[in-house]
């Protein structure tokens, strides 16, 4: 009969049917979905050198990745292949705590997700105004807003593969001009430029929230699995290429800029490198370069809003949200989410560049703190679960990977501004009280509330001679 050892996930033995009229994402597309939800090009990492010169700009680009990158991916490739569903990281934290953690996860990142995609329309507009002064400010800046979000909202509504492409398009689009300008640069370059650092002049607060908001997000491509061409194999594979695309995507127009051109760290600020492009290849460079800005933040704007309205979703199907959430579309596509989210950005569009940065890295890093305990619990709890990617390390080395990220996120939080915190805590107060209200709306079935049978199934982990029917467990035991 063999021995029975415990109620441990196997993994996913079968697909969701329930995706019917929405075609899956490929790997092509989910590279530069994963691209421009981290990054979208270098349009950003000028302050860095604004913070902290070139060498510390440099090294920061360089080191970052190791301490946050590169273990955030490998815990997306885990969890994400071990969990190929929509609702990514809500699902994972939902298996290794508990529905309530899960929700509290789900309603920092969503919320993080969203004061992120408020500043896309705004940096659009602010590349264009020096061509078109109305888009200055006032009831004209407004309304490009309201249009530019509508416009961008109907994208989304239309079907994840064409965002796919769209990012496909804009990215290269986007790339391209470095990659000239870099060539271009070549005779200017002097590398003792790169070494200038001045350590007793050095804006640690600028410095690090702008490499932390240029190189995180790689989870939140989980949130789309359950839309992706088999997940289990092309989702790691996309992660490494994006790494690698989104790491020369800041370092070569980095040591460009800084090798190239004289150093003025007050001139370093979001836009320094269309006038860079001026200098090195003159007007019609710098023209494709502000275009390319532009468009890069529409790109960000599309992949951050699937991945948060495809969030709502797969919290809807298991439970979490009302059963409105879970509604789609005729193409397939998230309909409430969407509309969720883009009335979330239009309501927070009023907030600072500087606001908006620090309040998301603030929000941000209380999920992925509850990331990592679930990573380390799942892996603790469910040693022999079936896992079609595992990061090759064991207990003690993945415990050992995040301490590193961990205390960067102390650090970060401490560098936090007091209005900052204070406006984060209220919004994590805000989720501990809404998932009871739920609960309690659910209880009294003032709305509808429902787990789709179509979720993917686990079953326990027996003698391979002796798989009973009692061991096989519906995923709906996560909302239990």
């Amino acid at each position: 009969m063999g021995e029975f050892r415990g109620p441990e996930y196997r993994g996913v033995v079968e697909e969701s049917p329930r995706i019917c009229n929405s075609q899956k994402v490929s790997i092509m597309p989910l590279i530069f979905l994963i691209f421009y939800e981290v990054s979208g090009g270098p349009f950003g990492i000028e302050d860095s050198v604004n913070a902290a010169g070139p060498l510390l700009a440099i090294a920061g680009f360089l080191v970052f990745p190791f301490i946050w990158s590169i273990p955030e991916a490998l815990i997306t490739a885990e969890l994400g292949t071990m969990f190929p569903e929509n609702g990514g990281y809500v699902v994972w934290v939902s298996s290794a705590l508990g529905p309530f953690w899960g929700f509290q996860l789900g309603w920092m990142k969503w919320l993080s997700g969203v004061i992120d995609n408020a500043l896309y329309p705004v940096l659009f507009l602010d590349y264009l105004k020096s061509s078109f002064h109305v888009l200055g400010g006032g009831w004209p800046r407004t309304l490009a807003v309201l249009i530019l979000t509508a416009v961008l909202t109907y994208m989304n509504y239309r079907g994840l593969t064409i965002v796919g492409w769209i990012a496909v398009f804009l990215g290269v689009f986007s790339i391209l001009p470095f990659i000239i300008m870099g060539f271009v640069a070549i005779p200017k370059l002097k590398p003792s430029r790169w070494l200038v650092v001045d350590m007793k002049n050095v804006n640690w607060s600028l410095y690090l929230n702008t490499l932390f908001w240029n190189l995180n997000y790689w989870d939140s491509i989980s949130t789309l699995a359950g839309e992706v061409h088999n997940p289990k194999k092309i989702l790691p594979k996309a992660l490494l290429y994006a790494m690698v695309l989104v790491m020369a995507g800041y370092l070569f127009p980095l040591l460009t800029g800084t090798g190239a051109i004289p150093l003025d760290r007050e001139q370093w600020e979001d836009g320094y490198f269309s006038q860079i492009a001026m200098a090195i290849g003159g007007a019609w460079l710098r023209s494709w370069l502000q275009g390319a800005s532009a468009l890069s933040n529409m790109g960000m704007f599309l992949t951050e809003m699937s991945s948060d309205s495809y969030q709502l979703l797969g919290m809807a199907e298991r439970g979490m949200l009302p059963a409105f959430f879970g509604k789609r579309s005729r193409y397939g596509t998230p309909l409430v989410g969407i509309l969720f989210s883009a009335s979330g950005v239009i309501l927070l569009s009023w907030m600072s560049f500087q606001e908006i940065v620090a309040a998301e890295n603030f929000l941000y890093c209380f999920g992925m703190l509850l990331e990592f305990v679930a990573f380390i619990r799942l892996r603790v709890k469910h040693p022999r679960a079936h896992r079609p990617y595992k990061v090759p390390l064991g207990t003690a080395g993945v415990v050992m990977m995040l301490i590193p990220p961990s205390v960067l996120i102390v650090v970060v939080l401490v560098f936090a501004s007091w209005k900052v915190m204070l406006v984060s805590l209220i919004a994590v107060f805000i989720g501990i009280v809404l998932q009871p209200g739920l609960k309690y709306i659910e209880k009294r079935q003032w709305l509808k509330f429902s787990v789709s049978p179509d979720l993917p199934v686990f079953v326990a982990a027996v003698d391979d001679n002796n798989l009973s029917d009692s061991n096989v467990q519906n995923s709906d035991q996560i909302n239990q």
